[in-house]
């Protein structure tokens, strides 16, 4: 992957610390998540990868007793300022999840216009240019064109995680912020999402957590390893993989443990 240059970050994470109730998941956390390109966090199980990116669009806080210390900056500025609005945090910096969640009682169409429309963004001449610009986005428009009003139903599970993605797209979020997105998929499926991927860079900066390091390996510019809620090294992804600076990266990703 290419090395990214010394240009200031889209988003900077520092002293990131987050609770549920009485347990710590993540401790002291501080990383640079560079623009236009594609970070990728890595670790075993239970490690707080998914805890760290909901963290990072407020998310976090909606579970009960979960509460988060730290400052999270997008282009230099807190979400966690007390006069930010949370919801406005999250149009800004779109989640797509493990499992595809399209809205089942939706057409095809209102899924990728769902977003928009509980935002009050919708509505007018621009939905159908909107829909056709956020599955073209994710190569499902030749796929759906002639039949935008069936159920979701009709899709793939592979076809309908492209779906949620094209949902989170419509919102034109300047961070796209991706749990686990294949791991509910199979080896083809999962090819179809890595590869809209690489695209995505021309549209927004993507922070994806992945159990797949041969996954992170392929899509990514950068690769973070998290361990017991603590980021041990981030690096160009080349570097993680190769030349870790920490032995217990090296010991993960050789298979040693986790």
């Amino acid at each position: 992957m290419t090395t990214v240059a010394n240009t200031a970050p889209k988003l900077r994470v520092q002293g990131l610390s987050a609770w549920h109730g009485d347990r710590q998941i993540l401790d002291q956390i501080s990383f640079d998540v560079p623009a236009a390109r594609i970070t990728a966090i890595i670790g075993p199980p239970g490690s707080g990868k998914t805890t760290l990116i909901r963290c990072i669009n407020r998310m976090h806080e909606r579970v009960e007793n979960a509460r988060v210390r730290g400052r999270v900056e997008l282009d230099g500025r807190d979400v966690y300022d007390p006069h930010t609005v949370p919801e406005h945090v999250r149009r800004r910096i779109g989640m797509v999840f493990q499992r595809p969640h399209p809205f089942p009682t939706m057409s095809i169409r209102d899924n990728v216009l769902a977003g928009l429309r509980m935002t009050g963004a919708g509505g007018g001449q621009g939905d159908e240019a909107a829909v056709e610009l956020a599955l073209r986005a994710v190569a499902l428009w030749d796929d759906v064109r002639d039949g935008l009003h069936r159920s979701t139903d009709t899709l793939s599970p592979g076809q309908q995680q492209r779906l949620c993605i094209a949902r989170a797209l419509a919102l034109e979020p300047e961070v796209l912020l991706m749990d686990e997105p294949c791991a509910s998929l199979d080896p083809v499926a999962s090819a179809r999402v890595e590869d809209l991927l690489g695209g995505l860079r021309t549209r927004c900066t993507v922070l994806i957590v992945t159990h797949n390091m041969q996954q992170a390996a392929r899509v990514s510019d950068r690769t973070g390893f998290v361990l017991d809620g603590q980021l041990v090294e981030l690096d160009d992804t080349d570097v993680i993989f190769t030349a870790p600076g920490d032995r217990r990266t090296e010991d993960y990703i050789t298979g040693k443990f986790g």
